[in-house]
């Protein structure tokens, strides 16, 4: 029922929506919620398990019942909550889980057939017959699970992704949010305020609270005004934090206002990925609900919800409206309700001193018992030191206290720490590094308390930061106390509700304990509590209440169940968006990947990035004629190619020589400035890891290359030693790989190329073979390596990604005016197979560093990971399958990479076996195949003839074993 008064709704500009089917009307501010109040409907939706009428219960984003569908075809969306959905022009919403209509549903006998359907009981029912399972069972529940449903068609909305940075971020625009940026924004640091509401001020939009001498909801807007005033504060409305990570990074939703989603080629909504310096969680706390017999019928909601619509939607949630609680939140509501011409039926407070200055019934020490209605609350029945008395309402506002909102900081892994002054749980300092929580959510509830708390919270922040604070005042507000007498259920004959959503009862906890599911963890699961849509925000402390009752444990020491992201539901598209038709895996493109396609390459995968295969020219018709050719290229004159996709990890620090001696079998400590080595990682059972080169910068500089594959494992593994083996070594590492384009030059003609895009030109005897430093590109500040992976004269030089695609195409333009060009990967691999340079290829995870031929890499000198290991007997001496080159003598001239290796005339079967090919190319530069495989005592065996067979492929060639350098064997072309 809409009341007078102004709230915070324009009602100069009326909105038509359909819900059920069915024309309504509201107004521009009203979320669904209201409007549906506003117009009499109380049953919006329907249980999971039982089908009983729900209805509004709360105002914000952890309502358990009114949950809705909205629109139609490819783009319905489901499991939207009323309470958060803004009305607009052209809404059309339908109920859920409810057939015909929810105010006939069909499935509504489950309620009569509640006694056999309590906790637990589908582990107990579909046992047997062994038969029906996949016939009956499955079947049925499937079809009965889940609560909205999607179209089955392909949307067309658009959804978008971006990443923000900023010195704080401030989680909430509640009064501890709104001050905590506002004393940010004036010490001149960057700032996020982040909020899933449409308008700043949380409870202040809802309650009549003035600050600083003006209503709470008009402070809130002047100080959002200030704000958005300033360049370095971005608001964020309409955003939900939806988790805590690593390094101070936090996801967030943002929701388009459906006049700007409406628009042609908007998107619906963006997925942030925010990384802050500090943060500050302002996000408030949720009441919560006292269960008893049929707590759960429409027009029983929240006492703060009550309000809430009274106040800033002007709504009566009923006509005869009784308050029931435990705290002063029920008699601000019977305030505020009188206030607004409400009829107040009876004002109940569970605490037996409790006094009330209000002209309205009140019930000191009782407590509501029992509710009846059918489709609707329609009277109470209280009970308590006066006895028993029924009271007729059409609504109840119920408040059982307040939950801090914990569950960020509980995203890392921490747990909340009970607070018994309040009787609920509170955040852990230094859960979340770098985040501090302040206000309501850090059980602060007087408004005063909330707005110290956030200044404070702030000025802590900005000096860790290194920031001046700046003094700003604090605003005068409210600042009772809070007084609270713990009171989670009242017993009584009838189902208690705890998760509506689910249909979890105090009855179903308590069994849980009485079946031995006493860990809150197992109870969870047993009963399905806390697993709706709204993971349990109503729920969880008051069901956990009920369990450490019936385990005869207290609160704190049956603790809570864990708090994962996301706080409030994101969509697949929004996580995913810009991946439509797209696989699943993510897709990493280089700063030249643009060029190379518009050069007609052909894009290959490796290691999640895309790279060139080869570069085909007019007149090629097949891949090998762009292959050969471009091998030609970079053996005459010169080529140029991205390898960017190399892992690249930078190290610092005091003992980062030490670490590269451990981590590397090689010695790194000694590696003099400005040189480069190539390195061999082994894993601790002794086989090769990785190898890749790493460069000296600085004295206790080291920049690492890893291959592409690899890159993330290599990662994993320099942490592991870190973190787990050596945590006290002094040395610092992160992965630069996307942070530097890199891009290396080969052939003959490739000093001359670089020459023309340096500051400064280099000499060969300038840098040597194994040589790297810093160089200039046009003001660009760059690094050069003198390294080659193609045995030709070659450089890597790199610079700043940004720079990459310009670098690429000046390169590339160079290149072709001396007879050059850009090669690929195909190009790259008949490059390092005629030189007998490795790749994961053949360091599979089975091959040593005896294998390869690189036993002497390993020093004699020092410990390192995997050495012992690699001695063990077994993995070294003749029978082992050593690195050979390959190239065919007989008829046939095909070799084939997986085949396998036998002797000459011995007959092709697993007895015989004796190695197998790892990699194969045509070398135009030979003119015939060549390739890299492993042969028993292969190394002893150059200059012999062996068949290679490959039953699959139906393929048997002789082949020649070789050495697997078989290109410039005496390394003169590269030190050129």
């Amino acid at each position: 029922m809409r009341i007078g008064g102004e709230g915070l709704i324009n009602r100069e500009r009326r909105l038509k929506f359909r819900f059920d089917g069915r024309e309504y009307w509201g107004f521009e501010g009203d979320t669904l919620a209201s409007a549906l109040m506003a117009n009499g409907l109380r049953v919006v939706g329907r249980s999971f398990k039982y089908h009983r009428p729900r209805g509004v219960f709360t105002t914000g984003s952890e309502e358990p019942n009114a949950l809705v569908t909205v629109g139609k075809g490819p783009g319905q969306e489901p499991n939207l909550r009323a309470t958060t959905l803004e009305l607009y022009e052209g809404l059309e919403a339908s109920s859920q889980n409810a057939w015909p209509s929810v105010d006939f549903d069909v499935m509504g006998i489950n309620d009569l057939a509640a006694p056999f359907l309590g906790a637990g009981f589908y582990y107990k029912t579909f046992m047997w017959p062994r038969a029906f399972w996949e016939r009956v069972y499955e079947p049925v529940i499937r079809r009965a699970a889940g609560l909205g449903a999607l179209s089955r068609e392909a949307a067309a909305e658009r959804y978008e992704k971006a990443f923000a940075h900023c010195d704080l971020l401030v989680i909430g625009a509640g009064p501890a949010g709104l001050m905590a940026a506002l004393v940010a924004a004036r010490a001149g640091a960057d700032v996020i305020l982040a909020d899933e509401d449409t308008r700043p001020g949380g409870r202040l939009t809802l309650d009549r609270i003035e600050v600083h001498g003006r209503p709470g909801h008009v402070w809130a807007a002047d100080v959002r005004a200030e704000l958005a005033g300033m360049d370095n504060v971005r608001l964020m409305p309409r955003t939900s934090v939806i988790g805590a990570y690593d390094q101070g990074t936090y996801g967030a939703l943002e929701r388009l206002a459906p006049d700007v989603a409406a628009r042609d080629g908007a998107p619906r909504e963006c997925f942030w990925r925010i990384v802050a310096r500090r943060a500050v969680l302002a996000a408030g706390a949720l009441e919560r609900p006292v269960a008893f017999a049929n707590n759960d019928l429409p027009g029983i909601m929240t006492a703060g919800a009550v309000r809430g619509y009274v106040n800033r939607w002007r709504v009566a949630p009923g006509q005869r409206v009784a308050v029931f609680g435990n705290t002063d939140s029920a008699h601000r509501t019977a305030t505020d309700l009188l206030a607004a011409g409400v009829h107040v039926a009876a004002l109940i407070d569970a605490r037996h001193g409790a006094r009330c200055d209000l002209d309205v019934p009140f019930y000191p020490g009782m407590q509501v018992c029992d509710a009846q209605g059918r489709k609707g609350l329609e009277a109470i029945t209280l009970s308590g030191s006066r006895g028993t008395d029924r009271i007729q309402a059409d609504c109840l506002g119920i408040s059982g206290g307040w939950n801090p909102t914990v569950h960020l900081t509980c995203h890392m892994g921490g747990r909340p720490d009970w607070n018994a002054q309040i009787a609920g749980f509170v955040p852990r300092e230094g859960a979340v590094p770098g985040l501090r929580a302040a206000g309501a959510c850090n059980g602060a509830f007087s408004t005063q308390a909330c707005l110290e708390s956030g200044a404070r919270a702030t000025r802590a922040a900005l000096e860790e930061m290194g920031l001046s604070v700046p003094e700003v005042p604090v605003p005068r507000a409210e600042d009772g106390a809070y007084d609270i007498q713990p009171l989670w259920y009242v017993p009584g004959k009838g189902r208690a509700w705890l998760d509506f959503q689910n249909d979890v009862t105090v009855k179903d906890v308590q069994l849980a304990a009485a079946e031995n599911f006493r860990s809150v963890e197992h109870m969870k699961r047993y009963t399905t509590q806390g697993m709706a849509p709204d993971q349990g925000k109503n729920s969880n402390i008051g069901a956990l209440a009920v369990l450490a009752d019936a385990t005869g444990q207290g609160i704190p020491e049956t603790g809570t169940t864990t708090y994962r992201p996301p706080y409030t539901p994101v969509a697949i598209a929004a996580l995913g968006a810009g991946g439509r038709g797209r696989g699943f895996a993510p897709e990493r493109l280089t700063t030249s990947h643009g060029a190379s396609v518009q050069r007609g390459a052909e894009m290959i995968e490796a290691g999640l990035w895309f790279r060139p295969g080869y570069f085909p020219t007019e007149g090629e018709t097949h891949w090998r004629q762009s292959c050969d050719r471009e091998v030609r290229m970079v053996r005459q004159a010169v080529g140029v190619a991205d390898v960017s996709t190399l892992g690249k990890i930078d190290i610092q620090g005091p003992d980062a020589g030490r670490f590269l001696d451990f981590v590397y079998a090689n010695r790194f400590s000694a590696l003099k400035v400005g040189r480069v080595r190539y390195g061999l990682m082994l894993r601790e059972d002794g086989h090769v890891m990785d190898d890749g080169t790493t460069a000296r910068l600085g004295e206790d500089h080291f920049l690492m290359t890893t291959t592409t594959a690899a890159a993330g494992q290599v990662m994993r593994h320099l942490e592991f030693v870190h973190q787990c083996l050596h945590p006290e070594w002094d040395l610092r590492f992160t992965s630069v790989t996307e942070q530097w384009a890199q891009f290396a030059v080969a052939g003959p003609r490739a000093r001359e190329v670089l020459n023309g895009a340096l500051e400064a030109p280099i000499e060969g005897g300038e840098w040597p073979f194994m040589s790297c430093g810093a160089v200039g590109l046009g003001g660009v500040a760059g690094r050069l390596f003198r390294i080659s992976f193609s045995g030709e004269q070659g450089y890597e030089i790199a610079v700043p990604a940004r720079y990459g695609a310009a670098l690429f195409d000046l390169l590339v333009e160079r290149a072709e005016a001396v007879g050059g060009g850009p090669y690929g990967m195909e190009a790259l691999n008949v490059l390092r197979l005629e030189k007998g340079f490795i790749t994961h290829a053949e360091i599979h995870g089975r091959t040593t560093a005896f294998d390869i031929g690189m036993g002497g890499m390993v020093s004699g000198a020092k410990e390192c990971i995997g050495k012992a290991a690699a001695a063990r007997p077994g993995l070294l001496g003749e029978e082992r399958e050593q690195l050979v080159g390959l190239k065919p003598v007989g008829a046939v001239r095909e070799l084939v990479a997986g085949a396998h290796l036998f002797a000459r005339d011995a007959e092709a079967v697993s007895d015989n076996d004796q190695g197998y090919v790892t990699s194969v190319g045509f070398s135009p530069t030979f003119g015939h195949m060549i390739g890299l495989g492993f042969l028993k005592n292969g190394r002893a065996r150059h200059g012999e003839v062996i068949r290679m067979v490959d039953r699959m492929k139906g393929a048997q060639t002789l082949c020649e074993v070789q050495d697997p350098v078989q290109y410039d064997p005496d390394g003169g072309r590269l030190r050129d």
